[in-house]
């Protein structure tokens, strides 16, 4: 773990011994309380992959409500079909808040100002193991979401038929199904949510800028630091054969490595001033985005590539080298 305490020297330097376990870190007793809060909360977010694969939709419902409004029975069918949709729905957006006060937590645990930035990285991997989990989590649930418009459809029918009934009180409490309720001002909230293409990444955006925002100025820097190490590290292991040897669970890890390098890429570039794409970035960008592309060029690492083109921040600011835009853009 040592080999850690040399990642953020400048970027030419060698980071060939450079390796973080992902796949087998453990908590130190200095660790586990964190780490239990947060395992509690992670423990749920397999299964919520599994139902949003599984998601279908009331698509063919909706339209015969549509279709033939003065039907009470096709309007039945499809509220029928709607109520445990809407109350999946739900539970997805109550977990992200989960997931933002976990992710809180971990940047407070990593960035503290008893140890530096890479000593807390060298002595708390199953934090930071937890942390990129975070990350995996939110990038496989956004490209569920993306590929699946019935989710935003779905809702708003929900919203358009509270509204047809009355329901628009932003204080009122709606029983939309036996012993299921939802306020008006949450059903909002959820509709905001679900209109992001990538509404996990914005959570955990806003959640990261606004740790920044409420910390002093050496917290801030702290998890810039954070961010484009992990970044870094997770570079030279997908590059470096030594380390992919080392890799137990072989793709599974390749593709873990993949999505957390995007991620903190991403909420680096929304929490840094002046981003991740600029002459100088502590992220070694152009490496980054050459280890994804050197990649087979299947639906995760397309959607990986979009999410670095369409929800980062600085991408096109002026300050972001021709070369750099040129290597992003789509075909090249």
């Amino acid at each position: 773990m040592g080999n850690l305490l040399r990642v953020l020297h400048c970027k030419d330097e060698p980071y060939d011994e450079i390796f973080l376990d992902f796949e087998d870190a453990r908590p130190s007793e200095a660790e586990k309380e964190v780490y239990t809060q947060v395992s509690h909360v992670l423990s749920f977010a397999p299964g919520i992959i599994k139902e949003l694969e599984a998601y279908k939709g009331a698509g063919g419902q909706i339209r015969e409500a549509i279709q033939n409004p003065s039907s009470e029975e096709k309007q039945k069918e499809a509220w029928d079909a709607i109520i445990p949709l809407v109350h999946q729905l739900k539970r997805f957006f109550e977990f992200s808040h989960n997931l933002e006060k976990c992710l809180q937590q971990l940047l407070k645990a990593l960035t503290s100002e008893e140890q530096s930035t890479t000593q807390h990285l060298e002595a708390k991997q199953a934090l930071a193991k937890q942390f990129a989990e975070i990350l995996q989590y939110t990038l496989k649930f956004d490209d569920l979401k993306m590929n699946n418009p019935a989710i935003q459809n779905d809702f708003s029918y929900f919203r358009r038929i509270m509204s047809r009934r009355g329901m628009n009180n932003s204080s009122s409490i709606i029983d939309y199904a036996e012993g299921q309720f939802i306020s008006t001002e949450l059903a909002n909230k959820m509709s905001l949510f679900y209109a992001e293409a990538t509404p996990m990444l914005k959570t955990l955006s806003d959640a990261t800028t606004k740790f920044v925002s409420e910390n002093y100025q050496c917290e801030a820097e702290r998890t810039s630091e954070v961010l484009s190490t992990m970044c870094n590290i997770c570079k030279v292991m997908l590059e470096n054969p030594v380390h992919m040897k080392r890799f137990q669970m072989g793709e599974d890890t390749v593709h873990f490595c993949l999505r957390v390098m995007v991620g903190v890429i991403i909420l680096y570039d929304h929490v840094h001033p002046t981003g991740a794409f600029c002459k100088g970035s502590r992220i070694d960008i152009k490496g980054a985005i050459k280890v994804l592309k050197d990649q087979h060029q299947g639906p995760m690492i397309v959607n990986l590539l979009n999410a670095l083109r369409y929800t980062t921040k600085h991408l096109n600011d002026e300050t972001t080298p021709k070369a750099i835009k040129s290597l992003m853009q789509p075909g090249s």
